[in-house]
């Protein structure tokens, strides 16, 4: 009879087994996964920021160069404005030549 009380007892413990081994396999990782992802976006975010911030600064340099009247002014932001997307397309150029393994 010893064989039969024995059986709910092993299912039982199958059980908690296979809830503890799926709470290791999965829901740690994803927990880190999560983490990691959190300091990606915020990393993001500063460096989103800093450009902005740089961007600015850099457009405020080139329009305290040119003379103070507003065609030179408008010139300024158009010239900014080109230099950062030029600036961002190399990042783009770039980013996807290190991505191809060139």
């Amino acid at each position: 009879m010893s064989a039969t009380q024995e059986i709910p007892e092993l299912a039982r413990e199958a059980f908690d087994l296979s809830k503890q081994y799926l709470r290791q396999e999965t829901l740690e990782p994803a927990r880190n996964l999560g983490r990691v992802a959190g300091y990606g976006l915020a990393a993001a975010f500063v460096f989103g920021l800093a450009t902005l911030f740089l961007g600015v600064a850099g457009m405020r340099i080139v329009i305290g160069l040119l003379p103070d009247t507003t065609i030179w002014q408008g010139t300024g932001y158009l010239i900014s404005g080109l230099v950062l997307l030029l600036l961002a397309a190399f990042v783009g150029w770039r980013a996807s030549q290190s991505k191809d393994g060139g």
